[in-house]
């Protein structure tokens, strides 16, 4: 991809074929950096601690990862629309469906993903200047969390070509050092490990579903992930753009989750800082910290950047960098009131945990939407925003994508298991999470259904069948 210099200028508009170029495997060290992160190893603990025995937590971290995927798929839309995801689910939603649909997925939870992101790593911040020997009173906290969103904000401002830049750089560095630290958990780890209490049955089923929604949730949140390769040629090949996408997800991925369930089997990992201290050696720990900074970092600049440009979509009239610099400034605001304040964070982290829900449903439209149309997007046609839009559809919503997703999606919050809420088909199943399959497999069904027999086949790549017939243009 064309790698430009100074801070990008381009937002939701349409790249110039001129300003385009590179190749599909760039992608790879974009989704390398942000997936190689501490939040894995946790996810990878929390299995073992669910009560799954070694083999089937390394099974199920390699099953979850599988869903990255998914992300695969939707990063090949960019290249033939030329614009970000924000834009091209238009055609999914329709343009005033689109806009409610963004404002809740797009941006709001981007924003709390940036401010739980940005707490943890302030959290690790934290720990580090104490180990300098300084107190961490508030306006020390203020400095540390200022300095994580500073970082993160002028990476997301400067935009692809600082992205494309740095990456790979960073992508190498993390790799080599949570490598050799993964490689020391492998080696002071228990292979032989079973638990006390076997999980059998409903109960063991409950945590196999349970885990595999957790590690899941990562890669399916990724519904951005065409923002990042619009840059490339409309002739790119697709299936290499969703091969190094899904590939740079996938590896960080599944390697760091097991990683996680392997020192879960030797050290309490309850607080993850604190146990891998007893394995790690002190000089490593610390670089391995600013490592976790680093990669916190790198996956919130991919997110502000897409929270910018979701902020464009909506409506709000501004340039791609000043809605990048009001999403952070939202994110610091909750991150700061969270870590000095109040309990902030824990609200939200509820939240999150329920809206998980919805990323099943959301990512699985967008793909068979792909499917549906062949890749084939027109980018001019989706700019148009006015009721003469191809996308408006009814009053300007898509009736197939907003049923596909909210009637899945209520189906999926009764059948989901969280540590927050349980709802009651999953209390009838005994604590079995069935939140994923449901929220897929529905959600492909009715909006493949639902768009055939209201727009009939094949779908058109520009415009709805029932507008065109009408002779309406854009």
């Amino acid at each position: 991809m064309t790698q430009q210099a100074g801070i990008e200028q381009h937002g939701i508009d349409i790249i110039p074929d001129a300003e385009r170029g590179g190749e599909p495997r760039s992608l790879f060290a974009v989704w390398v950096a942000p997936n190689v992160n501490y939040l894995s190893i946790v996810v990878g603990a929390t299995l073992i601690v669910l009560g799954l025995e070694l083999w089937q937590a390394l099974l199920v971290s390699v099953v979850g990862s599988l869903f990255s995927g998914f992300c695969g798929v939707v990063a090949v839309s960019g290249p033939p629309s030329g614009t970000s995801s924000q834009v091209v689910s238009r055609a999914m939603y329709g343009i005033r469906g689109n806009r409610i649909a963004i404002a809740l997925n797009g941006w709001f939870v981007s924003v709390c993903y940036i401010a739980l992101n940005w707490a943890a790593a302030s959290t690790v911040g934290f720990s580090l200047v104490e180990r300098m020997g300084v107190e961490t009173s508030n306006p020390v906290k203020i400095v540390v969390i200022l300095a994580v969103a500073g970082a993160t904000t002028l990476i997301s401002v400067y935009g692809q070509g600082t992205i494309l830049r740095l990456y790979p750089v960073l992508s190498t560095v993390l790799s080599a050092v949570f490598a050799v630290v993964v490689a020391i958990i492998a080696l002071n780890s228990d292979f032989g490990f079973s638990q006390p209490e076997p999980l059998e049955g409903t109960a063991l089923w409950a945590a196999l579903t349970a885990g595999l929604t957790l590690v899941a949730s990562s890669p399916m949140s990724y519904t951005n992930s065409s923002d990042f390769a619009r840059y490339l040629p409309r002739s790119v090949n697709p299936r290499a753009v969703a091969f190094w996408t899904a590939w740079g997800s996938f590896i960080p991925s599944v390697v760091l989750v097991s990683a996680g369930a392997l020192g879960a089997t030797v050290v309490d990992m309850g607080d993850p800082q604190a146990g891998l201290s007893t394995i790690v050696p002190s000089a490593l720990l610390v670089l391995f910290l600013m490592g976790v900074i680093a990669s916190t970092l790198s996956n919130n600049a991919l997110t502000t950047y897409s929270a910018g440009l979701a902020l464009q979509s909506v409506g709000v009239p501004t340039s791609r960098p000043v809605a990048v610099l009001i999403s952070a400034a939202c994110a610091v605001s909750m991150t700061t009131y969270a870590l000095l304040i109040g309990n902030f964070l824990e609200t939200v982290g509820s939240m999150m945990s329920l809206l998980v829900v919805l990323v099943g449903p959301i990512m699985t439209v967008y793909s068979i939407d792909i499917l549906m149309r062949h890749n084939r997007y027109d980018g001019d046609a989706l700019s148009v925003v006015g009721r003469r839009s191809a996308f408006w559809y009814s009053g300007g919503v898509n009736i197939a994508g907003a049923i596909a997703i909210l009637v899945p999606g209520g189906l999926a919050l009764l059948c989901a298991s969280t540590p927050v809420y349980t709802g009651p088909i999953a209390q009838a199943l005994g604590g079995v999470d069935l939140s994923l399959a449901v929220g897929i497999l529905g959600s492909a069904g009715i909006y493949f259904g639902l768009t055939r027999w209201l727009y009939g086949m094949p779908l058109d790549a520009s415009r709805p069948a029932d507008l065109e017939e009408e002779g309406i243009s854009v």
